[in-house]
């Protein structure tokens, strides 16, 4: 898309002077965080402001009603990605206007509960607020239609007009309430409201209802009874083109033109000039411009008055002739003195078949990308748009998605929707997955299990083991050692799973028990690991088959820790301290190769420079010494004591 000429839209930060000092910001992934500097304008510096701003470019998705047109069009989005790509075109189409049509539906629904909430609403600001987004509702609405009438639906000739009657119907709805009024007075044909009504359904080509209320000024004037008779026998025979009739274009063409030329005789013949309103009916069905512009406050509208015109002028317009009569419409009706708004111009573009120029201005004129986003998606789905890429790699209707599903990851529900959008983007949505789904504020363990979900379904492995980690550590500076455990054993860190096992080891040793007893016990083959998490799992079997009294392989598997150099150098003390209440026991645990290594452990350990002291008391297993030790420096003690118990019982095994 080539670039804005527009200035960009001015954003006052409540308190600041920008003349008085300068204004620091910082960008974020969906907002800027605006603070005022201690430098000033100009030049030195002053006291700072303890305020941070926060700007948010999309302030929509933070409404409550508004969340539900994000979350229900979410709904159609994905299923229009479902709709077979080799089916052929005739087939989709039916299925391209229905899903344009659920789309529209979703956004009257939310425009029909602001109004609710706007008129209920005690806040004159809130109410103010909420007016303001049914006024963007309701263009984006009459936009979608249009598009959907000219680029989805492509009405051609002769139903064309038919379409955009409808949408005009649709969207100047005022006729009806001020029709009710008028007969539910006392004296409908004499309320001051009451040609209004009659000209407003000619004007919209309702013939029906235009007869029903003209028979109420009928009854009061029979003097007149036949003028209105003539009138409403040309209201009833006006030709109206079906197309699901047999009948075709150019027998409709002929048919009404014979119709025309019969408005035109009784004009000529002044059959209406006793009564003006009458003579007006008479001309605006001949399409005469004069008098629909003299009713500009009825049609209220440029594009109201170009369907009119097109109605009683050119039934069988062209979709390619638009263009023409939608600029000629615009000029006629608009003060040549005016700017035209925004939505004229969009308008316009679409009535010019303009595609990219009615994204371009819905880009601009609009406060967030979810319009755009999905009726390019649907565009495109259509193959409306596939001549037009841009220039840095992405399509068009991938790089509005894109913009749309990153701002929903700025908020703390609707992230999870920005997903299927980034899975529906084939050439960056993965990139940009991969970088927001990191983003994601993991507030809680649900919420975390949520997110790595999402990338495991998608092969994500490095986004997990991320997410994993950071669980980890928060767990860990939370002391939750068992959470942090279970993180990092899911995040394959071998690092943090040996960091977090020394924790448990060292509480193991300060407390004298294991916590988290149900992680442990589970570890299964997630101990292979690390060799201290290796460690924690087998070293805590070795404690459950003491308990179990498996003396024998409780032995085993003790000095197996040992033997292997799985448990650490710092631990053996500890280890060799459990030995005792084994080699206490009546009946001998230890064979004579197992003593053997047991004593050259205890012999490894003492022939260092230092030895190191048991980390936690000796009454853990039962065990209590059978003199009194105070006299001898610990942890000799304990050395010699076990040296005394390994060489009477190795002696015993001797013997025998």
């Amino acid at each position: 898309m080539e670039e804005v000429d527009v200035e960009p839209t001015t954003t006052p930060i409540p308190g600041f002077d920008s003349n008085q000092k300068h204004l620091g910001f910082v960008w974020g992934p969906g907002d800027i965080l605006v603070y005022e500097t201690i430098y000033k304008a100009s030049g030195g510096s002053a006291g700072g402001c303890p305020f941070v701003h926060e700007v948010r470019k999309d302030e929509d998705i933070y409404s409550p009603i508004l969340r539900k047109l994000f979350n229900e069009s979410h709904h159609i989005f994905v299923g229009l990605q479902r709709i077979r790509e080799d089916l052929p075109s005739k087939n989709k189409k039916p299925q391209f206007v229905s899903i344009s049509k659920n789309y529209r539906s979703v956004i009257r629904a939310c425009m029909e509960e602001l109004q609710q909430v706007a008129v209920s609403t005690q806040d004159a600001a809130l109410a103010t607020q909420y007016g303001n987004q049914v006024s963007i509702l309701l263009a984006v609405e009459l936009i979608w239609n249009l598009c959907e009438v000219l680029f989805i639906d492509a009405a051609p000739a002769g139903s064309l007009v038919l379409h955009l009657l409808d949408w005009v119907r649709l969207h100047k709805a005022d006729v009806d309430e001020k029709a009710r009024e008028v007969l539910a007075s006392e004296s409908p044909a004499e309320h001051q409201a009451y040609w209004d009504v009659v000209i407003s359904y000619v004007l919209q080509g309702r013939m029906d209802e235009a007869r029903q209320v003209l028979v109420k000024q009928a009854a009061l004037q029979p003097a007149a009874r036949v003028m209105f008779k003539l009138l409403d026998n040309l209201l009833m025979k006006m030709p109206i083109f079906n197309p699901g009739e047999t009948q075709t274009l150019t027998e409709f063409d002929v048919k009404w033109r014979h119709w025309r030329e019969e408005v035109d005789h009784c004009l000529q013949d002044q059959s209406f000039a006793s009564n003006r309103h009458l003579e007006d009916i008479c001309k605006i069905l001949v399409g005469d411009e004069d008098v629909l512009l003299e009713y500009k406050e009825l049609l209220s509208t440029w594009y109201h008055f170009l369907v009119t015109r097109l109605l009683f002028s050119h039934p069988t317009v062209k979709p390619t002739e638009l263009h023409y009569y939608a600029q000629s419409s615009m000029h006629m009706f608009l003060d040549t003195r005016s700017v035209p708004e925004p939505l004229d111009s969009i308008l316009l573009a679409a009535f010019e078949f303009d595609i990219h120029q009615v994204i371009k201005d819905c880009s601009i004129a609009l406060n967030n990308w979810w319009f755009v986003g999905h009726l390019t998606d649907l565009l495109d789905h259509c193959k409306l748009l596939q001549s037009h890429n841009l220039h840095f790699g992405s399509n068009l209707r991938e790089f509005l998605l894109l913009e749309y599903a990153s701002g929903l990851f700025t908020h703390h529900s609707l992230w999870q929707l920005a997903v299927d959008y980034f899975d529906h983007c084939p050439e960056f949505g993965r990139v940009y997955l991969e970088l927001q789904i990191e983003r994601v504020p993991l507030d809680t363990e649900r919420k975390a299990l949520k997110v790595i979900r999402i990338c495991e379904q998608r092969q994500m492995t490095e986004q997990v083991r991320s997410i994993c980690k950071i669980m980890a550590k928060k767990a860990l500076r939370n002391n939750r050692l068992g959470s942090a455990l279970s993180w990092s054993i899911r995040a394959k860190d071998a690092a943090f799973a040996t960091l977090i096992s020394e924790r448990f080891l060292q509480d193991y040793c300060a407390k004298g028990t294991f916590s988290d007893l149900d992680l442990i016990d589970n570890l299964g083959p997630a101990m292979l690991l690390s060799d201290r998490l290796t460690f924690l799992g087998k070293y805590r079997e070795f404690h459950r088959l003491y308990g179990e009294k498996r003396f024998s392989d409780a032995a085993k598997l003790l000095l197996s820790l040992m033997t292997a150099k799985i448990a650490p150098h710092s631990f053996w003390m500890t280890l060799l301290t459990d030995a005792l209440p084994l080699l206490e026991q009546k009946e001998v645990i230890f064979s004579a190769d197992q003593t053997h290594e047991l004593m050259f452990c205890l012999e490894e350990l003492t022939s260092g420079k230092s030895v190191p002291t048991p980390d936690r008391p000796m009454q853990v297993l039962g065990y209590t010494p059978p003199y009194p030790l105070s006299n001898v420096c610990f942890p000799f003690n304990l050395l010699i004591h076990c040296f005394i118990i390994c060489s009477n019982l190795y002696s015993c095994l001797a013997r025998g």
